[in-house]
């Protein structure tokens, strides 16, 4: 979840909550577990494949189903928890999160396995942003100021913890456990949650926008099919070209949905703001950067590799710590550099990192690529938010920090989806080589990235 100083709001001073403290713990826990299911399902991938008898499309789905079905249904969680409550909704959430990981626990097919991914999905929709209205709410001031500072710190740490636990768990008791441990942690996050949280009534009046919902979630996930099918039909086919139009479509409907209902998801003339639309495209490519190090780094690493998953849990994790490294130098540069600096020089150096791979096949060559990679990310994803969010009115901010979100995993979505079809031979067990078209895709989506950045970041430096 992007945040933002933005999207706090001045409010009558009131006596603050002698519990908020121990409430941001709780939830930020909450927040860590939605973070780290992306990356601590990575490394069991090969395992719940050759378990479950997955094919590569089924196991890109392990992965998409879950940020499609986040970052399709984030707004309107935001909405709903503006209009039900973010009490409700979060403990809703926590439950829905837990019942869905026991049944990817106990999947013992891959609709079952994907049912359970899809469901956690919509429960961290529900989960995420009534959560962080929960810190927006409880925190004035300069103490609000370090609570989203820890809110948007859990980024990092969940991409490090998840690889590390992904490696401990599928090498130890299995890969079920990647999920079941989500539910003795669910289940207690409630039971604290419901002492600790104040009563509260609904924020605003209105309705959801279900349609707007429904329609970017199947224009994405039609996109998102037409990339994993293309990796065993073809790129130039007449049905690959049917599902790009037919997405197209969808697109526009929502679009023009959007300029006509009364209660709109998203206000679509924030996207035609250059700022606004530099920070998305960031965004967008600095997650399907990310989420093809990790799926392709662990298909490569543990079956053409040889390693074990607690091996390659610790080769990721300098990659995780390379991340957090490229963000922090980030927020200490751009009010120098500006963002157009900053975001080409990120962009080419994640390129750097995605070509290493794809030149020389071995691990050396493959762990310092992908960290390389992973610190230009990093970079990224604080120049997307700067850049979005610099300059921008602060009742526009959580919306555009929401559409940020939403944008971040539509980006895991299609990134797995497209590093999916690029070394399908590689992932379905053929020669190493044939993951280099992979690691070379992620290298040329990075450098025409930075051509577009150049061209499209306004001159003044974000603030």
């Amino acid at each position: 979840m992007v945040v933002s100083e933005a999207e706090i709001s001045t409010s009558p001073t009131r006596t603050p909550d002698p519990r908020r403290w121990k409430i941001l713990g709780l939830v930020g826990v909450a927040q860590l577990m939605l973070i780290l299911d992306v990356t601590v399902v990575a490394i069991a991938l090969p395992h719940l494949g050759a378990d479950l008898g997955l094919e590569r499309e089924a196991l890109t789905w392990v992965v998409s189903g879950y940020t499609l079905a986040f970052g399709g249904l984030l707004l309107l969680g935001g909405r709903a928890a503006d209009l039900f409550g973010a009490r409700r909704l979060v403990l809703l959430g926590l439950v829905l999160f837990a019942g869905a990981s026991l049944l990817a626990g106990l999947a013992e097919s891959g609709g079952m396995l994907l049912a359970g991914r899809v469901i956690q999905g919509l429960s961290a929709a529900m989960l995420s942003p009534a959560a962080l209205s929960l810190v927006v709410t409880l925190f004035e001031g300069e103490e609000r100021n370090k609570a989203l500072g820890i809110w948007s710190s859990l980024g990092g740490s969940g991409a490090a913890l998840g690889v590390l636990l992904g490696g401990l768990l599928t090498a130890g008791p299995g890969w079920p456990w990647v999920f079941f441990v989500n539910v003795p942690v669910g289940l207690a996050l409630v039971v604290a949650l419901r002492a600790y949280l104040p009563p509260q009534r609904r924020a605003t009046s209105g309705r959801l926008d279900a349609v707007g919902a429904i329609l970017v979630t199947a224009a994405t996930g039609t996109l998102t099919y037409a990339l994993i099918r293309a990796g065993d039909k073809g790129w130039i086919t007449i049905a690959t070209a049917g599902l790009m139009v037919a997405a197209l479509l969808l697109y526009w409907a929502f679009a023009a949905w959007q300029r006509r209902t009364a209660t709109p998801l998203m206000d679509i003339r924030l996207l035609a703001r250059r700022p606004v639309a530099t920070g998305t495209l960031l965004i967008l490519v600095a997650t399907a950067l990310m989420i093809m190090v990790f799926f392709l780094g662990t298909f490569y690493l543990q079956d053409h590799r040889g390693h074990g998953p607690l091996a390659t849990g610790l080769f990721f994790l300098p990659v995780a710590l390379a991340t957090m490294i490229g963000a922090n130098a980030a927020g200490r540069v751009i009010g120098r550099t500006g963002s157009r600096t900053l975001g080409v020089a990120g962009l080419l150096v994640a390129a750097a990192g995605m070509a290493a791979p794809a030149l020389w096949e071995n691990t050396a060559a493959t762990v310092a690529g992908i960290a390389v990679a992973a610190a230009g990310t990093g970079v990224l994803f604080v120049v997307a938010s700067a850049t979005a969010l610099g300059q921008i009115e602060p009742h526009e901010a959580g919306l555009a920090s929401g559409i940020l979100s939403t944008f971040h995993e539509f980006g895991a979505s299609l990134g797995a989806a497209v590093v999916s079809s690029m070394a399908a031979a590689g992932i379905a067990g053929g020669d190493a080589a044939a993951f280099a078209p992979g690691f070379a895709a992620g290298a040329v989506v990075a450098a025409v990235a930075a051509l577009l950045t150049f061209f499209l970041t306004p001159k003044k430096p974000s603030p």
